[in-house]
């Protein structure tokens, strides 16, 4: 990212000193301590000074929210999120195609993305199907209903001829 991004500022709760941060290298990570829950406003400055900031919104909880977690030393929330540069400048074209990727070792999130992404592609197919499967259900009661209602008009219409022949 350093081939391309010139500083990540950091917009903290008020109630840190110097809410404000920027970092202008890697890891452009900040560390601080406390407890609470608020937005964080990450603002990313590109190298390229004719591409725009990008502005991420990032909720941070420094609790655990999961009370049946075993309590840990730390709190991990993480979010995968992806940049996508549509019609970058050329200057920025050329610094993201040429940049190499680092190579410090393979880094382990705590959440898996890639199986979290399959398991959640699994839930919604899941869902789909039980709700075809209900539509269609509500469609059959639907027309037997109909059918119903079409019948016993029928049977009303035919008392209520009868019911004229005899007064009749």
């Amino acid at each position: 990212m350093s081939a391309y991004v010139k500083k990540i500022q950091f917009k903290l709760h008020e109630s840190y000193v110097n809410p404000l941060r920027v970092v202008t290298k890697p890891p452009y990570e900040i560390t601080e301590t406390g407890w609470g829950e608020f937005e964080i406003i990450i603002k990313i400055f590109f190298i390229d000074p004719n591409e725009r900031p990008v502005t991420l919104y990032h909720l941070l909880k420094l609790f655990q929210s999961d009370s049946s977690a075993m309590p840990k030393k730390t709190v991990v929330s993480e979010f995968y999120d992806e940049m996508i540069f549509q019609d970058p400048t050329a200057m920025m074209q050329q610094l993201l195609s040429t940049s190499r990727q680092l190579t410090l070792g393979a880094y382990k999130h705590e959440t898996e993305f890639a199986e979290l992404e399959l398991r959640t592609r699994e839930k919604l197919e899941a869902a789909k199907k039980k709700t075809s499967q209900e539509i269609t259900d509500l469609k059959d009661r639907l027309k037997a209903s109909r059918e119903t209602i079409n019948f016993l008009k029928g049977e009303i219409r035919k008392l209520e001829e009868e019911d004229q022949i005899k007064d009749h």
